[in-house]
């Protein structure tokens, strides 16, 4: 299966679900984004896939986003992006492509949805939540 995450290893949502992908026994194409930002195209095209907006696509905790006045409603989905492109710390993370889709995956787990492999064993992120049982059943948390 091949699947690409465009990973943050600073990010503890990001080290989680490239976790949960190794744990479905699939060692995926890892790309650190904010040294390696992918294209414009790439990047509309994988909001566009996650169902996002940009706007919903942007992370504004620990970024530029109010110094460059993102918080604007009147800013174009152009200039969010262009922003994006310019300061990659603004694309939120991480996004995971797989065959079955792409997804933003926070919390972590959404990646379950689009991984067709089974989990392998049990897995605990990093918080100490356990998300997949010894089986490799999916905990839900209600």
């Amino acid at each position: 299966m091949s699947v690409t995450i465009y990973h943050n290893p600073a990010c503890g949502t990001s080290r989680n679900t490239l976790g949960l992908i190794r744990n479905a026994g699939i060692e995926p194409l890892v790309i650190d984004y904010l040294r390696h930002p992918p294209d414009r195209a790439t990047l509309a095209g994988l909001i566009a896939q996650a169902g996002l907006t940009v706007r919903q696509a942007i992370r504004q905790n620990g970024t530029p986003y109010a110094e460059l006045g993102l918080d604007d409603p009147a800013m174009t989905d152009d200039q969010l992006l262009d922003a994006m492109l310019a300061h990659p710390i603004l694309i939120n993370r991480p996004f995971v492509v797989t065959p079955d889709g792409v997804r933003l995956c926070r919390p972590s787990e959404v990646v379950l949805d689009i991984l067709s492999m089974p989990q392998r064993g049990a897995f605990t992120k990093e918080d100490g939540e356990q998300v997949i049982d010894e089986q490799g059943k999916r905990i839900h948390h209600d």
